[in-house]
């Protein structure tokens, strides 16, 4: 959920040398994120939802949070709901990652777990962002800008290349979104033709003219 909790920005400092954050969850915030991530589960095949929290020690914030998620989960029974504190979570998903499907958390919570998850799979390089809403959705590269490699043509496309199958199967593109994966797949099992952050010794655009000659 990225529109409260911690990272709604509320900070302020009550005394010098003192700086207070406020951390938000609304009921409507926290049972539309629920909703769509059992949605999310059964459209694509998942059986199983997490709801991460810390409601045993913020029993407000975290607290009602998991009451939403609990909840929510009772309209969905097909779709088996776990309950795990966050920072066993970090924990169980370095150990044992294939018990998961669905992970939902707050904000703070979820950038942190979804940047171990990538490392687990690669890093940056091989995993996508997308932001949500009712009305329309935004596929992101998850490391942002990266200035310094500009115009050098040595940096990793898959970045640019993954988040594009997501938008592709987002609009119902699946043949297209099917080709280009199986493209980037065929590369990278070869393994000839690949960027220095990957292992190889390829530039951007070799990379990128293999990728295309396999569609």
């Amino acid at each position: 959920e990225n529109t409260e909790d911690v990272y709604a920005g509320l900070e302020h400092e009550v005394h010098p040398g003192v700086v207070e954050s406020i951390k938000v969850v609304t009921r409507a915030a926290s049972e539309r994120i629920f909703r769509f991530a059992y949605r999310y589960a059964r459209s694509n095949g998942r059986r199983r939802v997490a709801i991460i929290h810390k409601a045993n020690i913020m029993k407000q914030t975290d607290g009602l949070f998991l009451r939403v998620g609990q909840e929510v989960a009772r309209d969905y029974p097909d779709v088996e709901t776990r309950q795990l504190i966050v920072d066993n979570t970090a924990m169980q998903v370095v150990q044992r990652p294939h018990q998961f499907d669905v992970l939902v958390c707050g904000n703070l919570y979820g950038d942190i777990i979804s940047d171990l998850a990538a490392g687990l799979v690669g890093g940056i390089s091989a995993v996508w962002g997308v932001d949500h809403g009712d009305d329309c959705a935004v596929f992101d590269m998850i490391h942002g800008r990266v200035p310094e490699l500009m115009g050098k043509d040595v940096a990793n496309p898959l970045p640019m290349l993954i988040p594009t199958i997501r938008l592709l199967i987002h609009l119902g593109q699946h043949r297209p979104a099917d080709r280009l994966e199986k493209a980037i797949h065929s590369v990278l099992a070869e393994g000839k033709v690949l960027t220095r952050d990957l292992g190889g010794k390829a530039k951007t655009s070799e990379m990128v003219a293999a990728i295309r000659d396999r569609l």
